[in-house]
């Protein structure tokens, strides 16, 4: 994986880590939606302790997708600036995303 990662640039490997937290982030979305219909009404703990593993399990997988390899590019390769450069593209992207999906839903509301 890292092999390949050295064949692409900084911008398009934010584009593919930005892609990857929007695509989880939908999969998180539809469990939310749909959740209910899945697992029933949870009048108890369970409910609460679940909708908070899932948070913090999330924030995990999104720092690893946004964070992992810049870590290694500063940690183990020693470049630093690359790795800025990566998070701020991951960022920026995750930025065009948002507007992105705020457009779409926009527009879909009108029609």
């Amino acid at each position: 994986m890292l092999k390949l990662y050295k064949k692409l640039s900084l911008e398009f490997i934010g584009f593919l880590h930005a892609a990857g937290i929007v695509a989880y982030c939908g999969m998180v979305g539809i469990v939310m939606l749909d959740g209910e219909k899945w697992f029933g009404n949870m009048n108890n703990y369970a409910g609460p302790m679940l909708v908070l593993t899932l948070f913090v399990t999330s924030g995990l997988v999104t720092g690893l997708i946004a964070f992992g390899y810049p870590i290694i590019l500063f940690w183990d390769e020693k470049k630093a600036k690359e790795a800025m450069k990566l998070v701020a593209y991951t960022a920026g992207w995750l930025v065009v995303n948002i507007l992105l999906i705020m457009f779409v839903v926009g527009v879909s509301r009108m029609v």
